[in-house]
């Protein structure tokens, strides 16, 4: 069941004195009750614009929106009155890449600033608010400050009070893109406790290929307003189509780092392939079943694997020698293995 849906939503700021912004264009995106949903692009791609629309601190133009079975939006129009949008508002959590607490206030009150509109007594509001420091490993901190916490702690606060009013959907906006890399994995395995704990559905989204590969299982990939491409995050990374998700997937950039540093020549009846499979279909040495299979040389440059949705995706990057047809050949092969192959030249630009 769909706990949140996106139907051809559109968004363009006016302008008076220069042409209209078309942020967001025709997008339909559908997410299910206890996904964890990455929303990736470069900046400037909409993935922000589009997912204030969910709570509307965005209106669309136009399109339907619709979230936990309540309709917001229909055909660009607000149908949902402000009174009953303020009360939706506290069943979706949210978090950002500044993390917006109160300096002068502490930890716990921090917390307890979400829960003002709450029925809860002293004793009741204090409880929870220390169930929640418990839950983001934060404990030890009610009485501190937030100029007194790390980043990554403060972001734990951020991710406490957004969780106050016990949401049903927690909305992540590039909530990582400040913290260091090792701050970074700690917040997002947080957040896959939290999906898995409280069944909370996420919507995270970044420009970090590398945060969805981590916690996701699902992608969208926007460009220039649109999503060009979505599904499971093994499809999509195990057979990208467009040629921006073949850039962000399968350490596409890290292949191109490679190639820069090698700085290599392809000789005569030599090509340079790309390659992503899963694990559990390929266990067998690619190269060793070319040379047995084929009868060609391949050469490995490089090679990586990740988890993704708990499965073991392989890359390499190689080269194969061998005339016209016995490249035809390679590509069959690695075509009948469950192999996605992309030709690259000597920049790692796709051929």
């Amino acid at each position: 069941m769909s706990i949140i849906q996106l139907d051809h939503v559109n968004v363009t700021f006016k302008r008076k004195k220069a042409p209209d912004v078309e942020a967001v264009k025709d997008v339909t995106l559908h997410v299910e009750k206890g996904d964890i949903y990455g929303i990736v692009g470069f900046s400037g791609a909409g993935k922000s614009t589009l997912v204030r629309t969910i709570n509307l601190l965005q209106k669309p133009t136009a399109g339907d929106v619709v979230v936990e079975g309540v309709e917001f939006v229909k055909d660009g129009k607000q149908v949902i009155s402000n009174k009953d949008l303020q009360t939706q508002r506290r069943r979706i959590g949210m978090i950002f890449q500044q993390f917006n607490l109160l300096n002068e206030t502490t930890v716990i009150e921090n917390i307890a600033f979400a829960l003002k509109h709450s029925k809860l007594s002293d004793d009741e509001l204090e409880e929870k608010c220390h169930k929640l420091l418990k839950l983001v490993d934060l404990e030890d901190k009610a009485n501190a400050y937030p100029a007194q916490l790390s980043g990554g702690q403060q972001q734990r606060v951020a991710i406490a009070r957004a969780l106050a009013n016990d949401p049903e959907i927690l909305l992540s906006d590039e909530a990582t893109s400040a913290l260091d890399p090792q701050t970074t994995i700690q917040i997002l395995d947080l957040l896959k406790k939290l999906n898995r704990e409280l069944g909370l559905t996420i919507v995270l989204i970044t420009h970090e290929m590398d945060a969805v590969k981590k916690v996701a299982n699902k992608v969208a990939v926007m460009e220039e307003g649109r999503v060009i491409e979505k599904g499971n995050l093994k499809d999509v990374f195990l057979n990208p189509k467009a040629e921006l998700t073949q850039k962000f997937v399968g350490g596409s950039l890290q292949v191109v780092d490679t190639l820069k540093s090698l700085d290599i020549n392809l000789a005569e009846n030599e090509s340079l392939y790309q390659l992503v499979y899963s694990l559990n279909n390929v266990a067998k040495s690619i190269i060793i079943e070319l040379y047995r299979e084929v009868g060609v040389e391949a050469s490995m440059l490089y090679g990586n694997v990740e988890v993704l949705a708990d499965e073991p995706v392989g890359t390499l990057l190689i080269t194969v020698k061998g005339d016209q047809e016995k490249q035809k050949e390679t590509l069959d092969f690695l075509a009948k293995e469950g192999v996605t192959v992309t030709e690259l030249d000597e920049r790692g630009n796709r051929l």
